[in-house]
């Protein structure tokens, strides 16, 4: 048995227009505790692919143990693929050279290593309740008076 704490994460991006306004959602629950926490986040430009990747660096930044045994859950093909089958790890050893979203996968690069990562893929607007209050979140963060702007993206 682990001594490790385990949390699963649930995340979800948008973008209304891609770009347009966008925003994140994520859920982070607590295996065996009691503990939940949600998090969004607006942006003014972006797109659908940057705010699915975001949400997942955002949620490995709020873990605060190293080390972490991490499970997380996202209908997102372009986070999950890139990882699961290794993509990313050739970009960074081509110093991302002509690949999208660099500042980002060189951010969650950062964070991936710090825990204990795997992922599973849910079907998005498919009634899995995480993934449909993720996807609420991120939407509504979209449409915040007060959206930041993705440096990334929007130089």
């Amino acid at each position: 048995m682990q001594n490790k704490a385990e949390v699963h994460i649930y995340t979800d991006g948008s973008s209304r227009g891609n770009p347009g306004p966008g925003g994140y959602g994520i859920i982070m629950e607590w295996v065996g505790k009691p503990y939940r926490k949600e998090f969004s986040q607006g942006f003014r430009k972006t797109t659908n692919n940057r705010m699915e990747l975001l949400a997942v660096i955002e949620a490995l930044r709020k873990l605060k143990k190293p080390n972490t045994t991490v499970l997380v859950f996202s209908d997102s093909k372009y986070v999950i693929d890139s990882v699961t089958k290794g993509w990313v790890f050739g970009w960074e050893k081509k110093n991302y050279s002509g690949k999208k979203n660099a500042d980002l996968w060189m951010a969650f690069l950062r964070e991936y290593r710090k825990h204990k990562v795997d992922f599973i893929w849910v079907k998005g607007h498919n009634n899995h309740p995480q993934n449909e209050r993720c996807d609420f979140l991120a939407v509504e963060a979209s449409k915040n008076s007060k959206l930041l702007i993705d440096t990334g993206f929007e130089e």
